[in-house]
């Protein structure tokens, strides 16, 4: 057939009309990468998965912290953490309900020091995942170590000295009674050194109240030497309440400040049954704990020195309360 010499152009291949957005999607992107342990595939997902489920399996375990919550929010448990921590507090023989350690913690003089004493007091060792102690510890540096410290069992303030009062008057216990109150004192340190100091001084217990008060946690129990194992530590509903029904049983309350009527080495009721109150550095005692006391007893220091540390002025008060008793 003729085709008027014309020859026939095959068409090139490409994009026709109207295919301009088939492959946008394609090009777009899937959005930001997701975090690994978000992603099935990644071994961060089934660490995360298993601490979940390890947490779930615990009563009362709470996300994002290191210590449980108890009645009115108040922390019944803690933890301590890092390997320095963690060798002290089982050297001062800090009480301890387990101790996590990391799955192939690096050792060290310190691990093998507390898994050693941690074997010897017959403390629970769990291997642990990095994310479990993460979530323990409130994501703090813990270094593969935490130690589980179980919650104080406080006596009742008024039971503790009901029970001392009659004992004493039995003949069942040699020195009259003999107690330090906190007002208005945080510091667990300062506990602990008055744990102690009452424990040297043949004291009978400490009472701390309720509220904006400290408790007994990990670093009372460390400053305290082990001296929280023989001393009770009580807790008042209510202090000045307490006071007063510690007066009717016959304990004279005296309260430490530097303006006090009588000046410690004057004191005339060391060898009856009494109880220190002392408060913070800072405010002193509060105005009703004040008009509870049967007195205000000051030591005499330099007049360039302001005040004493709250466990340093009981320290002081008790080893002149022990002198005057040991006194014939």
């Amino acid at each position: 057939m003729a085709n008027n010499g014309r020859r026939s152009v095959k068409a090139k291949k490409g994009p026709t009309i109207g295919t301009g957005g088939h492959g946008r999607k394609a090009l777009e992107g899937k959005g930001p990468t997701p975090k690994a342990e978000d992603r099935p595939y990644h071994k961060a997902h089934k660490n995360k998965q298993l601490a979940e489920r390890s947490a779930s399996k615990r009563p009362g375990a709470a996300r994002g912290s290191g210590a449980r919550s108890g009645p009115k929010g108040r922390a019944t448990e803690e933890v301590v953490t890092g390997r320095n921590s963690v060798v002290e507090a089982l050297r001062a023989g800090i009480p301890a309900k387990a101790l996590h350690v990391a799955i192939r913690i690096e050792m060290d003089d310190r691990v093998k020091e507390s898994l050693k004493l941690a074997a010897e007091r017959g403390i629970p060792l769990l291997e642990t995942g990095k994310p479990e102690l993460d979530r323990m510890t409130d994501d703090a540096i813990h270094q593969g170590l935490v130690l589980q410290i179980p919650p104080y069992e406080y006596q009742d303030a008024y039971e503790l000295a009901e029970e001392t009062v009659a004992s004493w008057k039995k003949g069942h216990v040699a020195n009259a009674p003999l107690f330090v109150a906190l007002d208005g004192i945080t510091d667990p340190r300062n506990l602990g050194a008055i744990i102690r100091s009452v424990s040297a001084f043949s004291g009978h217990g400490v009472i701390v109240p309720e509220r904006r008060s400290v408790g007994v946690t990990a670093s009372a129990w460390k400053t305290s030497a082990g001296a929280a194992v023989r001393v009770p530590v009580a807790r008042a509903a209510n202090l000045n309440n307490t006071l007063k029904a510690f007066k009717n049983m016959g304990i004279y309350v005296l309260g430490l400040d530097g303006d006090g009527d009588v000046s410690l080495p004057d004191l005339g009721l060391a060898k009856e049954p009494v109880c220190i109150v002392v408060g913070s550095e800072g405010k002193g005692l509060s105005r009703l704990v004040r008009e509870n006391c049967d007195q205000i007893v000051s030591i005499p220091i330099d007049s360039a020195m302001e005040s004493l540390n709250a466990s340093m002025a009981v320290g002081i008060s008790l080893y002149e309360v022990s002198r005057q008793r040991a006194a014939k």
